[in-house]
């Protein structure tokens, strides 16, 4: 199974092959960094502790944590001044396999951290969808099914499901007086038995 934390959009896709790297990126506040970057564009740490609600001190820390394993890195020439210190993701992906990983606590901590990030986004959505229009309530959705398929299927099934993901979240967003909100998309298919 090949985890992608973002759908590429015909950018740069990191592929991690450093268990480090693994770590640096499954802390659940450097994650939500590494979303508000990639969702939001460059960024400085004073913006990025407002959209997080932590201290700059600590969101400083850990973007340096997070550039010295290359998933981010300053932004200069966006600084309107030489105090002033930018941060974007390093590439629009990242993307590692667990079989790069055999018996390596760290990578199966990440892959567990990602499940658990996964329901994490479902259940503050239950727990916040009141708060949405109605019209939101009915627009959010959740699937599953069952199929028998081959490793050539399951990977061509790969493959149709990132071009589709990648159809919306890799494009320019039109203007066209649309309301529009971050969402999050899951997809994690696995062998399994009823």
């Amino acid at each position: 199974m090949q985890l992608l934390l973002c759908v590429m959009a015909d950018r740069e896709v990191h592929e991690v092959h450093d268990s480090k790297v693994l770590a640096a990126m499954s802390h659940p506040l450097r994650r939500r960094l590494l979303d508000v970057l990639r969702l939001d564009g460059p960024c400085t740490a004073s913006v990025l502790a407002e959209r997080t609600g932590q201290a700059v001190g600590n969101v400083s820390h850990h973007l340096k944590v997070l550039a010295a394993s290359d998933l981010v890195e300053e932004a200069p020439e966006l600084a309107r001044d030489r105090r002033e210190r930018w941060w974007r993701r390093v590439s629009y992906a990242v993307s590692w396999s667990p079989s790069d990983f055999p018996d390596d606590p760290v990578a199966a901590a990440a892959e567990s951290l990602a499940l658990e990030r996964q329901v994490s986004m479902a259940r503050q959505w239950f727990a916040e969808r009141d708060s949405y229009p109605e019209e939101w309530h009915r627009a959010a959705f959740a699937t599953d099914s069952w199929a028998k398929m081959s490793v050539a299927e399951l990977a061509e099934l790969e493959q149709k499901v990132h071009e589709l993901i990648k159809s919306y979240s890799g494009r320019e967003i039109p203007d066209d007086g649309q309301e529009r909100r971050p969402v999050f998309i899951s997809t994690r298919v696995v062998p399994a038995r009823p």
